[in-house]
C-alpha cells in the first residue's frame, strides 16, 4: 500500500512507523486510521521485522481524533449518528488491539503532545520513551466523550486506578516529568536523540527468539486479567512451541558447542 498520511521505513530489522499529518499535530483521520491498520498488518505479518517504533511527524505526537471528522458525524442525519459512530468505533478498536498485540516490542517515541486518542495510542506500545517537549492529556472529558483508545484499561495499569481517574476526569497535560514519575513515560530522552535512542532500544529488545518474544508478550498482556493457573496453562502451551522452534535448537546448540570448546 502507497501510504499518503503515514511513512513506514525499515532499517536493519526495525520498522519505524511515523504519523504524518504535521499541519494536524497529526491528528488520527478515518484516512489514517485505513492507512494506520494497513501498516500494523504489514509489520505483523513481515517476519524480517523484529520490533516497531512509533512516532509523529513535525512538533507533535498525535493530537488525538481528528475534528472534522466529529464535526462530520455531527452533521450526519440523527437516524444514522449511531451506526456511523459504532462502525468508526470498530476501526478504532481494530487499529489499537493489532498496536497492543503486535507480537513484536513497540516503543512509542512521543516527541510532543500526545492527546486524547493521541494519548491512548502511546499507552497501547509496550514502552513509551519521551522528549522534554512531550506531554500527554486524556482530554476526551473535555469534547463530551470517553476514552475509546483503550485509556480506560491501559492507563490504570500504568498508575494506578485512583490517578487514572483524576487523569481521565479533568483532561489536564501532564508534563514528561510528571509522566515519568507517573510511570506513564519509561524512559526520558532529548529531542535530538529520540528517534535514534528509541530504535536502539527497540534493537537490544528484538535481539533473542522472535518466537519466544511473540508468545511471551502475549500471554503477559493478558496476566491481570486471568488466574496463576492460567498464566500456568498456557506458559505450559507456549513452551512446547518454543521447544521445537529452530531458534531454541540453535541456541541450545551453540551453547553446547561453546561449553564443549571449554572443556
Amino acid at each position: 500500500m502507497d501510504y499518503q498520511l503515514l511513512e513506514l521505513a525499515v532499517n536493519n530489522g526495525i520498522a519505524t512507523l511515523t504519523l504524518n499529518r504535521p499541519d494536524k499535530r497529526n491528528a488520527m483521520s478515518d484516512d489514517m486510521r485505513t492507512e494506520f491498520i494497513s501498516a500494523l498488518e504489514s509489520v505483523t505479518a513481515d517476519k524480517a521485522i523484529r520490533a516497531l517504533v512509533l512516532t509523529g511527524a513535525g512538533k507533535g505526537f498525535c493530537a488525538g481524533g481528528d475534528i472534522s471528522g466529529m464535526q462530520k458525524r455531527m452533521n450526519a442525519p440523527a437516524g444514522e449518528v449511531g451506526f456511523n459512530g459504532w462502525h468508526r468505533q470498530q476501526r478504532v478498536h481494530t487499529a489499537q488491539s493489532l498496536l497492543h498485540t503486535c507480537p513484536k516490542p513497540v516503543i512509542a517515541a512521543v516527541n510532543g503532545a500526545a492527546s486524547g486518542l493521541g494519548a491512548d495510542t502511546a499507552l497501547a506500545c509496550d514502552f513509551i520513551i519521551a522528549s522534554e517537549w512531550a506531554s500527554f492529556a486524556w482530554s476526551y472529558m473535555l469534547r463530551g466523550i470517553i476514552p475509546d483508545g483503550g485509556g480506560m484499561y491501559f492507563l490504570p495499569r500504568r498508575v494506578g486506578l485512583a490517578k487514572a481517574k483524576e487523569l481521565i476526569f479533568t483532561g489536564r497535560q501532564v508534563k514528561v516529568d510528571e509522566a515519568l514519575a507517573l510511570g506513564i513515560v519509561d524512559r526520558k530522552t532529548s529531542a535530538d536523540t529520540l528517534l535514534a535512542d528509541a530504535q536502539a532500544w527497540a534493537k537490544e529488545l528484538s535481539q533473542n527468539s522472535s518466537t519466544a518474544m511473540a508468545l511471551t508478550k502475549t500471554i503477559l498482556n493478558q496476566s491481570f486479567e486471568m488466574s496463576s493457573h492460567d498464566v500456568f496453562a498456557q506458559g505450559s502451551q507456549a513452551q512446547g512451541i518454543c521447544y521445537t522452534s529452530s531458534e531454541h535448537r540453535a541456541s541450545v546448540e551453540a551453547f553446547l558447542a561453546k561449553t564443549s570448546g571449554q572443556e
